[in-house]
């Protein structure tokens, strides 16, 4: 007998505060990367080594304060937690457009880190909350399209502010939705489906039952300490610290590499940028939905992050004197390298119980945060090393190789629940 969709509506109330939330989150962290196209290293006095630790600092920020974030939203309160960081991680973006020295500016950088660490972590919690098995991949993947489409967009804006004004007021104007927004999250937002005046008591109870199910199914874990010392969390962790280089490296460097590469102007510059993500985002939707179809994780991630090493490898070996050839090769990097991101972070709630699976989560996404500290400065460094980015390609793509076979040696969960029917955004 087929189930019955559980409360459609919780991805038409759900989905668009979580994608609006995570894609301002990705706004005032990218926007650095325009700036650097645009001249604040010339006006602050930057050498380029400093570029691109100022760049990676805000990912040390990052790194520190994911797991605190994540037991803070399990235990206590996913809203309360985003509240705050909303109005912070906004205030941060728009003081670094007023900033007069490099001190300032690498303290607001690593703060802004510290600010925007705990948001992944408690949306993936959030969505565990409120979305089944048979969803999740489809769930995790609208709460990160707002990274692509954010730099969709942000591309072409930015490119236009900085033309229109300059770089401080891009900084200004882009931090200030951040804290209008706080207001409209603290007002739509409910931690729990029990709390939700919009779901009926027997879909609460109906959505309620079929999380707890999925609960029993998973083996019994005491604590952190032990969920941490899982050899698939530990794999894990290495898997994404590999994957978040190549994938910051790109996004924060890829105007400054385009730029250099036929000496356009921003807004031309800005406009290149916005490919790779709309092809990021059309595949990672394919994706997640093929993965909630299936029910297979691991095979709609490492195919892909493979495809998005051998284009990296694939531009290097064209070179730079095939400027388009070389361009279309980053934009098939780019989209190969986001797709799997729904599937990817569906993979922790199926094999960890609901009492260490957000730690766990948090744990492997700071280990992303500390790969993308390090993609990003290293890409940085070379770009300005070499005059060239040759190297950051060949870096880049060794990178996803090495996570394409951690990804492969990950055992997937042995506890299978059946797919719930028609569990489909309505």
């Amino acid at each position: 007998m087929k189930k019955q969709t559980i409360a459609p509506k919780r991805w038409w109330f759900i989905m668009p505060i979580v994608f609006i939330t995570y894609s301002l989150a990705y706004l005032d962290r990218a926007n650095f990367s325009f700036a650097s196209a645009a001249g604040i290293n010339d006006d602050l006095g930057i050498t380029k080594g400093m570029s691109s630790l100022l760049g990676a600092l805000f990912f040390l920020g990052y790194f520190f304060f994911q797991i605190p974030g994540a037991i803070y939203a399990e235990r206590r309160s996913v809203k309360k937690l985003i509240f705050v960081c909303l109005i912070l991680w906004g205030g941060c973006a728009s003081l670094t457009g007023v900033v007069s020295n490099i001190p300032m500016l690498a303290a607001i950088r690593f703060v802004l880190g510290v600010v925007e660490a705990a948001v992944m972590p408690a949306m993936l919690i959030y969505i565990s909350n409120w979305f089944t098995k048979s969803e999740r991949s489809r769930a995790n993947t609208f709460l990160i399209l707002g990274n692509p489409v954010t730099v969709l967009w942000m591309s072409v804006v930015s490119g236009y502010l900085i033309e229109s004004f300059g770089w401080r007021e891009m900084f200004i104007f882009e931090g200030i939705p951040a804290v209008v927004w706080a207001i409209a999250w603290w007002f739509l937002v409910q931690d729990k489906p029990a709390q939700a005046r919009w779901m009926s008591d027997a879909e609460k109870a109906a959505l309620k039952a079929e999380l707890q199910k999925e609960q029993e199914n998973i083996k019994a874990v005491r604590n952190y300490g032990e969920a941490f010392r899982n050899r698939n969390v530990i794999i894990l962790c290495l898997q994404y610290f590999a994957w978040s280089i190549g994938v910051y490296g790109f996004v924060l460097w890829l105007p400054s590499i385009l730029r250099n590469g036929t000496q356009m102007g921003m807004v031309e510059a800005g406009w290149l940028s916005a490919v790779p993500y709309l092809a990021a985002t059309i595949a990672m939707v394919v994706v997640s939905w093929a993965s909630d179809k299936t029910q297979n994780r691991k095979l709609f991630v490492w195919p892909l992050l493979l495809i998005g090493a051998l284009a990296f490898l694939g531009s290097y070996l064209v070179g730079s004197n095939h400027f388009w050839m070389s361009y279309t090769l980053l934009v098939i990097a780019g989209a190969a390298m986001y797709a799997p991101y729904g599937p990817f972070f569906a993979i922790i709630p199926e094999m960890l119980p609901r009492n260490v699976a957000g730690g766990a989560m948090a744990l492997i996404n700071s280990m992303g945060a500390l790969g993308s500290f390090i993609g990003s400065w290293i890409v940085g460094y070379l770009n300005g090393a070499t005059g060239s980015p040759s190297a950051s390609y060949i870096f880049m793509g060794s990178a996803l190789l090495v996570s394409v076979w951690l990804t492969l040696i990950v055992k997937p969960a042995q506890n299978k629940a059946p797919p719930l029917q028609g569990a489909k955004p309505a």
